[in-house]
């Protein structure tokens, strides 16, 4: 799927589902921050800013765009309309959720999303140059040692000789 303009997205949900109510905000695509969910609504010093997420978004239909820039708006809405600071999925929520959803049909917002993710590959490999295991890790840690020798060779007390040495990065795809 191509990426959506969100402008002009925002504008049409924001006249046929919130009457309009929803200031206009920061949108953007994240390309690097969000990985693992969809998008999300915050609000700091900057202002308010809606972020959708390219690697989830970019390869789904365009409906898993909409449900979740309406998700995110109706946080939006709670906290810039209502002036009410609700922890994740309060009643506020809830109540304009199932009223979008209600009133229109084939149009589907939730709580949670099931959209697949591509897996994290570790980005760190380890080695002991003893027994010369090679184990991934997601990132360099220091002062480990490697287990299986430690076990073996020091009754299963860490031990200095077995301490790991982590090699470049792992080839991300």
């Amino acid at each position: 799927m191509v990426l959506a303009l969100l402008p002009p997205l925002f504008h049409r949900f924001n006249r046929e589902l919130f009457g309009g109510e929803v200031p206009y905000l920061r949108l953007s695509w994240s390309d690097g921050r969000l990985r693992k969910t969809a998008g999300r609504y915050r609000r700091d010093r900057n202002g308010a800013a809606i972020e959708l997420s390219t690697p989830v978004l970019s390869c789904l239909p365009e409906e898993a765009t909409h449900s979740t820039l309406v998700h995110e708006m109706i946080h939006a809405w709670v906290d810039l309309v209502l002036r009410q600071r609700e922890k994740g999925h309060g009643p506020l929520f809830l109540a304009k959720m199932e009223e979008i959803n209600a009133a229109e049909p084939g149009f589907r917002i939730s709580v949670r999303h099931c959209f697949p993710t591509r897996p994290q590959l570790p980005r760190w490999q380890a080695r002991c140059d003893h027994c010369g295991l090679l184990t991934p890790y997601r990132r360099r840690t220091r002062g480990l040692a490697c287990r299986r020798c430690c076990e073996r060779f020091s009754g299963g007390r860490w031990d200095r000789r077995f301490l790991l040495r982590f090699e470049g990065r792992m080839e991300m795809e």
